[in-house]
C-alpha cells in the first residue's frame, strides 16, 4: 500500500549548462504510481504531465520548443538559450497522499569573447567626483568579475565602488595613474580585458623663481625668471608684465639682460594644462634698484640766525637713500632729502655730526660741522667807477659754518644799501661811492659777522693815499729798474705817479743818435693803476745818477710820496759842502790855540801852587804821567750821498 510521495533529484540540483546544449534536471520519486507533474520556472508552471499517461504533456506554448519531459518526469532543455537560466521546481501530486517538491537551479552560460573596456569620461581628471571604468563584450554570461589595480585585486571602499560591469573610482586623483584589469569568469570561460588610466592634474601651485637668487637686483644686472609647476601633461608658462605678454619665454623661463629701472615690478606667471583647460596664476616682486648719484652731501644752514638747521640728501637712486642724523636724534629720519632743526648751543660748536645715508646698494656718509665764526682781516679795495666816484669796497668774510651773515656800521649808525652805500646780496661787501676821497676819512666802519653760534667784528678806519714800503732792484747792467711798492691794507689809492729827477732817460733819433737831458726836480715818467705794485723803467744810463720815487693817489689827492731811490755812481762834494768846510779849517785852528792856552795856564798855576807847601817824598808811581792819545777818525761819508743799505731783517719782520 501507498501512504507516502517522496521526490529527489537524480543529481546536482545545481547544473550549468552552455547555450545551446542539451541538459535534463533529473528526478526520482516513489510511494504512488502515475502522479501528476508539475514543473515551475520560478512560479510559473511551464509543463504538466499524469505520469505513464497517453495524453501528451502539458507544456507552456513559448516554451515548447525547448521543454521536454521525461517519462520519469524529468525535465530537458533541447538547444537550452540564454533565457531559460531560472530557479525550476517540480510538484508532484497524488489523490490522497498529498504532494512532494524539489527545487533545481539552472544557469545558462555563452564563452565570454572580446571583452574591451571602456572609460567615462574619456579622461580621468583630478579633483572630478568620479571616473568610471566598464566593460563590454561581445558574448559570454559573466559569473564573476574581479577588477585589478597594477595587479592589486580591488573591493568596495571609500575610494572603489565595484559595480555591475564597471569599476567607479571616487574623487580620483593623480596617485590612480596606472593599469586597471577586469577578470571576467564562468565555469565554461575566463576572460581578462586591462586598460592604462592616467589621471590628468594640475597645474599644482606656481613656483617663481629669480636667478641668481638676490633680494634685488642693481641696474644693469642680468637674471633669468623661471615659473614651473607639477602637472599632467606638463603645463605651459606665459609671462606677463606690465599689461604685456612677454615674449621670448621658453619653459617658463624669462631671461632678462642688463635690466634697467624700468624693468623692476610685479611679474605674473600663468600656467595652463592644455588638455583640462585648467589654469593658476602667480606673481613676483622683482625689485631693480639703482644706486644715487655721486655721495652723500651734508649742509648747516641758519634760521633766522637763531637755530640751526642740519640738512643731508644723496640725489637720485631707486629707492631713494634712507637718511638720519643718529647723533641728534634716533627716531627721525627722511629719504632722499633730509633736515632736522635745533636750538643753537654751545654743545654744538664745532661738533662733527655725521649724516647716514642707508642705500639697498651701498652704505654711505658725510659729516657736517658748525663753527662759530673766527677771528678775520678786512679786505679794502678801491676801483674808479665810469662816472669818476672813487669806489672803496671793503670785503669782511669770516670762517664760519652756516656762512656768518655780515651788519655794517659806521660809527655808530647802522649801514644801509642807498645812494652812497652798497651791501652785496650776500652781505660780505660794502662799497661807498663818493668823488672826494675826503669823505671816506670822516668815518670808522664795522662789520660784524654773526651766525647762530657767536659773532666776530671788526673796525676799519680808512686812510688816504699813502705807500708803506717800497723798493728798488737794478739789473746786473743798470740799464733797467724794478720798483716796487706797498700801500697800507686801509689806504684809499686809485692810482700811482712813478717819478724821477735826473738826467733824461736815453732815446735813439732819427738819425740813431743818442740825445740827453736833464732835470733837477721829479717829473712824472709812467702812471700805474691802484692795484698794480711794481713798475719797470727801461734805458737808463749805467754812468749817470737817477733819483725816483713812487706818489700815491685817490684820483687827484696825492699822498704822502715813497721814500726816493737813487741809482748810479757817486757824485763827490757839492759846492755848498766844500764852502762849509773853507770856513770851517781857520775856525779851527783858532780853537785848538785858545784851548792849548787855557791848558798851559792852568798848569803853571798850578806849579805854583805847589811850591809854596811842604814837599813830601812822592813815591814813582806817581811820578809817572799817563797820557791818552785821542783817536780822531773822520766818519766815511758815502759818496753821491746814498744812504747806508735797508735793514732787510727790519723789512722781513715787516
Amino acid at each position: 500500500a501507498y501512504c507516502e510521495l517522496v521526490l529527489s533529484p537524480a543529481g546536482p540540483t545545481q547544473v550549468n549548462a552552455i547555450a545551446g546544449s542539451n541538459v535534463t534536471l533529473a528526478v526520482s520519486f516513489s510511494g504512488a504510481p502515475d502522479p501528476v507533474v508539475t514543473w515551475f520556472m520560478t512560479d510559473l508552471p511551464v509543463i504538466t504531465w499524469t505520469i505513464t499517461s497517453p495524453t501528451p504533456p502539458d507544456i507552456a506554448k513559448n516554451y515548447r520548443e525547448v521543454l521536454r519531459i521525461e517519462r520519469n518526469g524529468s525535465l530537458t532543455f533541447v538547444n537550452v538559450p540564454l533565457g531559460y537560466t531560472s530557479n525550476y521546481t517540480i510538484e508532484i501530486t497524488k489523490s490522497g497522499l498529498g504532494k512532494a517538491l524539489t527545487t533545481f537551479t539552472l544557469k545558462v552560460f555563452e564563452k565570454i569573447q572580446n571583452v574591451i573596456l571602456s572609460a567615462q569620461p574619456d579622461f580621468a581628471k583630478e579633483g572630478t567626483d568620479r571616473f568610471t571604468l566598464q566593460y563590454s563584450m561581445l558574448q559570454g554570461v559573466v559569473e564573476q568579475q574581479m577588477w585589478f589595480f597594477n595587479g592589486r585585486e580591488l573591493k568596495t571602499n571609500s575610494h572603489y565602488s565595484l559595480e555591475q560591469q564597471s569599476l567607479v573610482i571616487l574623487g580620483p586623483n593623480r596617485s590612480d595613474t596606472g593599469q586597471y584589469a577586469v577578470l571576467l569568469t564562468n565555469p565554461f570561460s575566463s576572460v581578462t580585458a586591462r586598460m592604462n588610466v592616467t589621471v590628468l592634474y594640475g597645474p599644482d601651485e606656481p613656483i617663481l623663481e629669480a636667478l641668481p637668487a638676490q633680494a634685488f637686483y642693481v641696474s644693469g644686472d642680468s637674471l633669468s625668471l623661471s615659473c614651473h609647476a607639477e602637472g599632467f601633461p606638463q603645463p605651459t608658462a606665459e609671462w606677463v608684465f606690465g599689461g604685456q605678454t612677454l615674449s621670448g619665454s621658453r619653459r617658463g623661463v624669462l631671461n632678462l639682460t642688463h635690466v634697467q629701472i624700468s624693468q623692476g615690478g610685479v611679474y605674473t606667471c600663468t600656467l595652463l594644462n592644455e588638455q583640462t583647460e585648467e589654469q593658476r596664476r602667480k606673481s613676483m616682486t622683482l625689485n631693480v634698484y639703482e644706486r644715487p648719484s655721486g655721495n652723500p652731501m651734508c649742509s648747516v644752514q641758519s634760521v633766522n640766525n637763531v637755530d640751526l638747521q642740519y640738512h643731508c640728501w644723496w640725489s637720485g637712486g631707486t629707492p631713494q637713500a634712507q637718511l638720519s642724523f643718529p647723533a641728534l636724534s634716533n627716531t627721525s629720519s627722511g629719504v632722499g632729502n633730509f633736515s632736522l632743526t635745533f636750538n643753537a648751543s654751545d654743545n654744538l660748536n664745532r661738533k662733527t655730526v655725521t649724516c647716514m645715508a642707508d642705500h639697498p646698494t651701498e652704505q654711505n656718509k658725510c659729516n657736517i660741522t658748525a663753527r662759530s665764526p673766527m677771528e678775520f682781516l678786512p679786505a679794502v679795495r678801491t676801483t674808479v667807477d665810469s662816472e669818476g666816484k672813487i669806489v672803496v669796497t671793503i670785503h669782511c668774510v669770516s670762517e664760519a659754518s652756516p656762512k656768518a651773515v655780515v651788519s655794517w656800521s659806521k660809527g655808530s649808525e647802522a649801514v644801509t644799501s642807498r645812494t652812497i652805500y652798497q651791501i652785496s646780496s650776500d652781505t660780505t661787501q660794502l662799497k661807498i661811492c663818493d668823488y672826494n676821497v675826503s669823505n671816506f676819512l670822516l668815518h670808522n666802519y664795522t662789520c660784524n659777522c654773526r651766525n647762530p653760534l657767536g659773532s666776530q667784528r671788526r673796525e676799519i678806519q680808512l686812510r688816504g693815499p699813502s705807500i708803506s714800503d717800497s723798493s728798488l732792484f737794478p739789473n746786473q747792467d743798470g740799464t733797467i729798474i724794478t720798483l716796487t711798492w706797498e700801500v697800507p691794507p686801509t689806504s684809499v689809492v686809485t692810482g700811482f705817479d712813478i717819478q724821477m729827477k735826473g738826467p733824461a732817460l736815453l732815446k735813439k733819433n732819427r738819425n740813431g743818435t743818442q740825445t740827453r737831458g736833464s732835470s733837477n726836480s721829479f717829473h712824472t715818467i709812467q702812471q700805474k693803476p691802484g692795484s698794480d705794485r711794481s713798475a719797470d723803467i727801461f734805458d737808463l744810463n749805467p754812468n749817470l745818477t737817477y733819483r725816483f720815487r713812487v706818489i700815491p693817489k685817490a684820483r687827484m689827492t696825492e699822498g704822502e710820496p715813497s721814500e726816493v731811490h737813487r741809482i748810479g755812481p757817486g757824485e763827490g762834494l757839492s759846492g755848498p759842502a766844500i764852502a762849509g768846510i773853507a770856513a770851517g779849517i781857520p775856525c779851527s785852528l783858532l780853537f785848538l790855540l785858545l784851548l792849548g792856552g787855557f791848558i798851559y795856564l792852568c798848569v803853571y798855576c798850578n806849579k805854583n801852587k805847589s811850591s809854596r807847601q811842604t814837599r813830601y817824598p812822592v813815591s814813582r808811581a806817581a811820578e809817572k804821567a799817563i797820557t791818552t792819545q785821542t783817536d780822531t777818525t773822520p766818519h766815511n761819508l758815502l759818496t753821491g750821498g746814498l744812504k747806508s743799505l735797508p735793514d732787510y731783517n727790519r723789512l722781513q719782520q715787516v
